[in-house]
């Protein structure tokens, strides 16, 4: 059976930032009732606590995090890098170890956007680019959808579920 790794806070875990949680939504629930989900928190995975100050890329998006060329900053200029790269390894080894192709990530996270993340100046703005984690797993041939994508991500699954 082929699993999907999701955001926890989309399965109604309390772990974002603010202590919310961003759902739970009835497609992932019927997935995880399947027991194809795998469930992470890049940033709790990282070693940040739950609540946190709010964190935006800055300088760049994931990928220019991942080059040392950017970094995930709060609004008071604390580095958060570390975390945000450690957990979105975490991520990645949960890809290879449960061999995932589709991932249904948080929406404009610096963690786990795949469309839009914040521009790092902390005023709403949101620019195209991605995340940390979602950024290290489409380099490794993830296919990261979000919650605003869920009819996607199913077409997506059906597509890799059918047989050869």
């Amino acid at each position: 059976m082929q699993k999907i790794l999701v955001s926890r806070c989309l399965l109604g875990h309390k772990v974002r930032y603010d202590g919310a949680a961003s759902g739970p939504f009835d497609q992932l629930a019927a997935w995880q009732a399947e027991g194809r989900v795998v469930a992470i928190c890049p940033e709790v995975s990282g070693g940040l606590p739950t609540p946190r100050p709010p964190a935006e890329i800055s300088g760049g998006q994931g990928v220019e995090v991942w080059e040392g060329r950017a970094q995930v900053l709060t609004a008071e200029g604390e580095d958060f890098s570390a975390a945000f790269l450690e957990g979105a390894r975490q991520a990645l080894a949960l890809v290879q170890r449960h061999t995932i192709r589709i991932a249904v990530l948080k929406a404009n996270s610096p963690s786990c956007g795949n469309l839009l993340t914040y521009d790092g100046t902390f005023s709403g703005v949101k620019v195209s680019g991605e995340g940390v984690t979602a950024a290290l797993l489409k380099q490794h041939g993830v296919r990261v959808f979000s919650e605003l994508e869920l009819t996607e991500a199913a077409a997506a699954l059906t597509q890799l579920s059918k047989p050869v």
